[in-house]
């Protein structure tokens, strides 16, 4: 992984070299067994005598002092003997000019007393040679991530926790009106996350309005707006747990303005739950060009999201009832452009029928009397067994920025995409490299002592203000804080350019989303096009590429320094994508930054 010249990894060699010794000040002489001195601002040499002793006249007269009363506590000794000196031809007037450097570098640094031939003392340690000696053993192991002391402090506080269950993030996308925030409703009225209560408040409100079938919507659309228009805006969170683990769900927005919105949920997924409407025409609407059935999965994919459940929904709609010759088409249509995203489909795709408005096949299987023709396990059964999604803790903390508020000091916000966090570490806000310490740690409303990857938390810092925060940072660790970039060489998968702007170019500027970052960008050069049979680089000159196309080319941003990491060392935080208009245009991943000295 690239890192700045001036990063804390380039310093540490120069900070473990001790420091070659200072020639000694001019006329300076010192002696460690010394118990009093006397001093003159204008002279250029001192001495420090031995035990209570008279000082030489000659050497009062050479620091313009009168000869000496001795020190105040022991009564002058006439037997003592005088401290050795430095050897000094002549006396010197009270303020000499200093002498010539050939006699410094021959002045000893220090005369020590003749019963002792060496300064017993050693140096004092200079603050490059401090923190050489503060290095821990393991250093290798500590410019990948944690040293052996905070792995073990870690597995001691994993093992003291109750509760060991996977937690994974679920983004719910699909097409608008599919019915994702009803399957969410349902999901946490099933596991008792809602209250019947709550859920007849509901209802009479949805029945108010004349939109009797919404109520289970209401539960994970509380913007009066959203309630209002039956439609998504801001991406819904909420919490539920079954037997094996637990669970985020994010309720994505599916209209087509809010698919920035959804890049933010679905940047936070480990598993997508792609919601299908099985009502005749709506799932023609939604999977046809423009509908953002399409448009979320190839997202979903881009954005990490690794495993997806197809959930064909309202089953129980008069005009499907259950069929499942319905049920096929659906799947056969999806199958083959969902292995075009890049999914495989016989590993990392599970369909499943469900409705979502009456609970059938979410919690519990679907009844044969109900459906003869399918004996599948249930949505939790499928999401239970999903196997343990592969999380590095022991590598550096990278942690995007979702959100931050005031509450009893700076609260930030996001998912924990690597590494492990603990209740006082010490962390860097990049790119800005701001130092900040971690006072405490929320998941959920519980209050832990650390958190592990793929957890989504709220960790309370010192050393920055809110205002010093932005959606898009990163929370570093200090042992590797990555680097801030103004330029990077990525691979682009070109999707669907815009009609009036087939062709991509030098100089094409559009929009990226990485992780939680949204920011402008310019094409700055391609450097050269990809077969898309041998998957080899193209030996011809390569000036535009149309849709459909594989591209390597550079990018430069507009507003300054963004933290972004090589594809091959954090996968989440080097993966992007590219939009222009309202619409995506090429998905893509980071290979390479610029090969600049300095900060870029």
């Amino acid at each position: 992984m690239a890192t700045e010249p001036d990063s804390w990894e380039d310093s540490i060699d120069e900070e473990a070299a001790p420091a070659p010794p200072k020639p000694p000040a001019p006329g300076f002489s010192f002696n460690p067994k010394a118990t009093t001195f006397s001093f003159s601002p204008g002279a250029s040499t001192f001495s420090m005598p031995v035990a209570p002793a008279v000082v030489d006249p000659a050497v009062a007269a050479c620091f313009g002092a009168p000869a000496a009363a001795p020190a105040p506590p022991a009564p002058p000794s006439p037997a003592a003997a005088p401290t050795p000196m430095e050897e000094d031809p002549a006396p010197k007037p009270e303020k000499p000019a200093p002498p010539p450097s050939p006699p410094v570098k021959e002045t000893p640094a220090v005369v020590a007393s003749p019963s002792q031939p060496e300064p017993p003392k050693a140096p004092k340690a200079s603050k490059a040679s401090k923190a050489a000696a503060a290095v821990p053993v393991d250093f290798e192991n500590e410019l990948k991530g944690l040293s052996l002391k905070e792995k073990k402090k870690i597995e001691e506080l994993i093992a003291e926790d109750d509760d060991d269950r996977e937690h994974l993030n679920i983004v719910f996308i699909g097409h608008v009106d599919a019915g994702k925030s009803t399957l969410g409703g349902q999901i946490l009225y099933l596991t008792g996350s809602v209250d019947e209560r709550t859920i007849q408040k509901y209802e009479k409100e949805a029945k108010d309005k004349n939109r009797e079938s919404w109520y289970m919507a209401y539960i994970m659309d509380t913007n009066e707006e959203e309630r209002a228009k039956g439609k998504t805006v801001e991406c819904g969170r909420a919490t539920f747990t079954t037997e094996k683990k637990r669970y985020t769900i994010l309720d994505a927005p599916g209209h087509k303005l809010y698919v920035p919105n959804m890049i933010n949920g679905a940047a936070q997924a480990d598993i997508g739950v792609l919601v299908i409407a099985a009502r005749k025409g709506e799932f023609e609407t939604g999977f046809e060009k423009g509908g953002q059935t399409r448009e979320h999965a190839q997202l979903a994919k881009t954005l990490g999201v690794s495993k997806l459940v197809v959930v064909v929904n309202k089953m129980d709609d008069p005009s499907v009832n259950w069929s499942q010759e319905r049920y096929d088409e659906v799947q056969s249509k999806l199958t083959p452009f969902l292995k075009q995203c890049g999914y495989n489909t016989k590993r990392d795709v599970t369909f499943s029928p469900v409705s979502g408005l009456m609970g059938f096949g979410i919690k519990d299987r679907v009844s044969k009397e109900m459906c003869p023709w399918f004996g599948g396990p249930s949505l939790f059964e499928i999401l239970d067994g999903l196997e343990p999604q592969d999380r590095n803790r022991d590598i550096a903390v990278r942690m995007p920025v979702l959100d931050k508020h005031r509450d009893m000091g700076t609260m930030i916000l996001g998912k924990l995409e690597a590494g492990t966090i603990v209740k006082g570490d010490d962390l860097m806000l990049m790119p800005n490299k701001v130092p900040i310490k971690v006072t405490s740690i929320f998941r959920e409303a519980d209050e832990v002592q650390y958190a592990l990857p793929g957890e989504n938390i709220r960790i309370r810092v010192t050393g920055v203000e809110e205002e010093g925060v932005s959606t898009g940072f990163v929370v570093c660790g200090t042992q590797n804080i990555g680097r801030g970039v103004k330029m990077f060489e990525a691979q682009l998968a070109i999707l669907d350019l815009l009609e009036h702007k087939a062709l991509f170019t030098a100089g094409y500027k559009c929009v990226m989303h990485c992780h939680t970052l949204t920011e402008e960008v310019e094409v700055v050069k391609l450097v050269h096009q990809i077969d898309p049979k041998t998957k080899l680089p193209c030996n011809k000159r390569c000036p535009f590429v149309k849709s459909g196309s594989i591209v390597v080319c550079r990018i430069a941003t507009q507003s300054g320094s963004v933290l972004i990491e090589k594809f091959s060392d954090y996968p989440q935080l080097g993966r992007f994508t590219l939009r222009d208009e309202g619409k995506t245009i090429a998905i893509g991943k980071v290979t390479d930054f610029a090969k600049k000295k300095g900060p870029v």
